[in-house]
């Protein structure tokens, strides 16, 4: 008994100290796959910087789960719109800056960013890098150099939704894509009519917005195809009688 007094506590520090190691080593293997990039902030120094802008989201930016806490992105992260919708987290080790990172998803366009890797943040984004107290010094910079990685998006039980364009009718479907977790952007969208076995493949038009010529008649499906190939369906998410400018949301998600 008195043994097993002796050992059970330098097992437990022992499991304390590889637990520990553990942890250290996977936060440096995260931090170690950080990118150098740029920052800058527009629109507001609290605001969402945009309306949605080139990404077709329109006010959904400011409201959950987007939160305002997203980012414009010069040509390689906006990839002609089909980059809308992924995440990123950036961080800044400036002295008025937390150090921490802070996730951001791609809802608008900068070509006028320069650099390689530019990020547009809003100001509630660039905001939250910043310490207690910082955010203007932060803000006040320009130019400031940061940190980024790709990460998957969670947006914690929201489903995708898919907003239909005031310009579509009963011949013409054109919808903007919302809120997929996982890899946020798409490389295909299908429009699956539920009287016909043929998928009807839609175009890409703007940002997150996608749209096709359409027959026979409601209610449709729509087959999601992610950057890294990762597909999904949502169920008759379009259904009969659906009207322009409605936001019709699924019940499932990446």
């Amino acid at each position: 008994m008195g043994y097993n007094v002796i050992i059970l506590p330098f097992l437990a520090l022992c499991l304390l100290q590889y637990c520990t190691y553990a942890h250290v080593k996977s936060l440096n293997a995260s931090i170690s796959s950080f990118q150098p990039a740029v920052a800058t902030f527009y629109g507001p120094p609290t605001g969402a910087g945009s309306e949605g802008g080139a990404c077709g989201y329109t006010d959904a930016v400011s409201k959950p789960p987007f939160n305002s806490f997203i980012s414009a992105g010069n040509g390689p992260l906006f990839k002609k719109g089909l980059g809308c919708g992924a995440c990123y987290q950036v961080l800044c080790k400036l002295a008025p800056c937390t150090g921490r990172p802070v996730t951001v998803t791609i809802t608008d366009e900068c070509p006028g960013c320069s650099g390689s890797i530019h990020f547009d943040l809003s100001g509630t984004a660039m905001g939250a890098l910043a310490k207690p107290g910082q955010a203007n010094a932060l803000r006040n910079i320009g130019n400031i150099p940061i940190s980024y990685q790709r990460v998957p998006c969670h947006y914690q039980n929201w489903k995708i939704a898919f907003k239909v364009d005031q310009g579509s009718n009963p011949n013409f479907l054109s919808v903007n894509v919302e809120f997929q977790n996982g890899d946020g952007d798409l490389s295909l969208v299908e429009f699956l009519p539920a009287r016909s076995n043929q998928a009807i493949r839609a175009n890409h038009v703007f940002g997150a917005t996608w749209s096709s010529n359409i027959n026979p008649a409601a209610p449709y499906s729509i087959r999601l195809t992610t950057g890294s190939n990762k597909k999904l369906t949502a169920t008759n998410v379009i259904p009969v009688g659906w009207q322009p400018g409605r936001t019709y949301r699924s019940n499932v998600n990446f």
